[in-house]
């Protein structure tokens, strides 16, 4: 039994469980979704004599199941003495992310028994919070879409180099209209020559050639970037290290469609040379 890995997919719900689910089992897992955690013993026992040659199992286990919560650290501590690897994924966002995905999809949350979503929302994390302090590893989905969440699962739990490496997201965008709250570095370009300004380029935007040539062409400009170089080759393998699997990186300029969206480019190239998962968006490159 000790051969065998036991990965349990938790947390809120609308986090994203059924698609880490997914994930895991495109990637050689056995899954199953809902399991009752009473039957998770039996279901292991079953598993090991019957199927040897599954080494993998993933179960989404989570508030559906009413007892739940009375009885998962009772059989997870006596599963783990009898030497199974046992490891808990905790799967969370944030409440407005939450309430925009059941708003959007029109689910019912398992525990708004008004059908006041959000009340369901801050009952279950409540309820959760022991739960994810067990956990070995906990994914913020706040700012993925289905295909990032699913790659940041595999990269984890996959058994290649390759799921060390973090996700990159790249935003360029204009303080005109705020900070992307998710960003974890912030870079203001407002320093740098304005493009806005000039009457042959303040048409176009930062993906045009002209447009990336006078900005690039300064001192000022080159000085930058190469500080930006130097720092990410500092912090990615430090974050990294520490356990981070998607890091948010933003530049900004007034509007968002010059200066900001050139150096995005030139940033998630740079990153994607480092051999990253590099997802680029400009924001605000289309507003007025």
């Amino acid at each position: 039994m000790k051969n065998l890995r036991v990965v349990i997919i938790t947390g809120l719900s609308g986090s994203g469980k059924s698609t880490a689910l997914r994930a895991l089992e495109d990637v050689g897992f056995f899954c199953v979704d809902n399991l009752p955690v009473i039957l998770l013993p039996k279901f292991l026992s079953i598993t090991i004599a019957s199927s040897p040659e599954i080494k993998q199992v993933a179960l989404v286990m989570d508030l559906r199941e009413r007892t739940f919560l009375d009885k998962y650290g009772r059989i997870f501590a006596s599963l783990k003495k009898k030497g199974y690897k046992i490891e808990i994924l905790f799967l969370e966002s944030s409440d407005e992310s939450l309430l925009h995905r059941f708003s959007e999809t029109r689910r019912v949350h398992p525990l708004s028994e008004r059908g006041i979503i959000m009340e369901g929302i801050l009952l279950e994390r409540e309820k959760l919070s022991s739960l994810k302090k067990m956990a070995n590893k906990i994914i913020d989905t706040t700012s993925f879409n289905v295909h990032q969440l699913k790659d940041v699962v595999q990269r984890h739990y996959s058994n290649t180099s390759r799921s060390k490496k973090m996700v990159i997201n790249v935003t360029s965008f204009g303080y005109r209209y705020g900070l992307p709250v998710e960003s974890d570095l912030v870079f203001d370009v407002r320093f740098l020559p304005n493009p806005y300004f000039i009457d042959d380029l303040k048409n176009f935007d930062g993906n045009n050639k002209e447009v990336q040539n006078y900005v690039l062409r300064n001192k000022e400009s080159k000085q930058f970037f190469e500080k930006i170089k130097e720092l990410m080759n500092l912090l990615i393998p430090l974050y990294e290290k520490e356990g981070k699997v998607l890091l948010n990186i933003a530049l900004g300029c007034t509007g968002g469609k010059h200066r900001s969206v050139v150096m995005a480019n030139k940033l998630s190239s740079f990153c994607s040379s480092m051999k990253y998962m590099v997802n680029l968006n400009h924001r605000d490159v289309n507003k007025n």
